[in-house]
């Protein structure tokens, strides 16, 4: 029998990060396509949309009028998941009926005047001034008793259930911490008592060593295709510095965040020469009181797009009943990414 290859071979990948198995599959990529095609987003969107309820000096649904901002702008969600005032209670029948009364809140950030932009169109300084909400944000929300995670996102594309195509992305901040989070605190945590490093920054110095799956890199930050990734073209965001959340970041830090989203969505939109959705988020420390040094700052990005821009990943069948599982190699897709122009394809 030959020996075992990792680019032809079916094998399973461990996810450090969430204690879970990914099943990958590389012979299949050379598999032809029958399935759903999807429409490429090709619509061209003013400056301006009187009818957006994003933009400014518009009416919101609930009747709120948004001020003329110039810059970034955040508000609560009129339509929020998470409530502020949710009286206390539970339910527990045999200890299989279990639920909870949840508490929280819901803000929406906007995260530039112009109705036609994203992350890739805008310029660096823009950026980091959504990177410098995104800070103010936690820092209060964080300092609530009542609040024990932050969760800091953004939904890209109608592809991703995104409901307005105005630049903006969402905090959710509630009691409990959620279950992704949660997952990565177990797995940190157990790695910082062995070790006395976090899992990333160990992680992190094997990645460079090896740079099979590097993306891009700047003086604080380096993107890559995780090892475990299941999404196609997943990617993750680490910072240099194990900092266990975006307060800590020193002013050039953040100078070099913004430069990394830039560059990084930029390459993503000229993967297919489409604007290029993705579900996106930091995750960073619990905010219940604890100092947390086995958490180190990172931002997953898990885009659908499979093979072009009509081409999606689905999780089904094995997928939702066994483990997640990918065709093509983290190596591949890291590949694919490095190449790409860092000038945006409308440019």
């Amino acid at each position: 029998m030959a020996s075992f290859d990792s680019t032809e071979h079916p094998h399973r990948r461990f996810n450090a990060l969430s204690g879970e198995w990914v099943l990958v599959s590389p012979h299949r990529s050379r598999r032809p396509w029958q399935g759903q095609q999807e429409e490429a987003e090709t619509e061209q969107r003013p400056a301006y949309d009187p009818t957006c309820y994003l933009c400014p000096g518009n009416s919101r649904v609930g009747g709120e009028i948004n001020p003329p901002y110039a810059s970034t702008f955040v508000f609560n969600n009129d339509f929020g998941a998470l409530q502020a005032e949710v009286p206390t209670g539970s339910i527990n029948q045999g200890g299989l009926l279990l639920a909870e009364a949840e508490s929280g809140v819901c803000r929406v950030i906007c995260f530039s005047p112009r109705h036609d932009l994203t992350l890739p169109e805008m310029t660096v300084p823009a950026i980091r001034q959504v990177v410098d909400l995104w800070v103010e944000e936690f820092q209060t929300l964080s300092t609530r008793p009542d609040i024990n995670y932050v969760q800091i996102f953004e939904n890209k594309g109608a592809m991703m259930g995104c409901s307005n195509p105005h630049p903006h992305g969402q905090i959710w901040a509630q009691r409990t911490v959620p279950g992704e989070p949660a997952k990565e605190s177990v797995q940190q945590l157990a790695y910082f008592q062995e070790h006395g490093r976090t899992l990333l920054s160990d992680y992190l110095a094997i990645e460079l060593e090896k740079k099979e799956r590097i993306v891009l890199e700047n003086e604080h930050f380096v993107v890559l295709v995780p090892f475990w990734a299941v999404w196609p073209f997943e990617t993750l965001l680490v910072a240099r510095r194990p900092v266990q959340d975006i307060t800590q970041l020193t002013a050039p830090e953040r100078d070099a965040l913004a430069d990394a989203l830039r560059r990084l969505t930029i390459r993503y939109d000229n993967l297919f020469n489409i604007s290029f959705p993705y579900s996106a988020g930091l995750h960073q420390r619990p905010t219940d009181g604890q100092e947390h040094p086995e958490w180190h700052l990172h931002m997953h990005f898990y885009p659908p797009l499979l093979r072009s821009a009509t081409v999606r990943k689905f999780m089904v069948g094995y997928e939702m009943l066994g483990d997640p599982q990918r065709d093509v190699t983290p190596e591949f897709s890291a590949g694919r990414l490095r190449e790409q122009s860092e000038v945006h394809y409308k440019s």
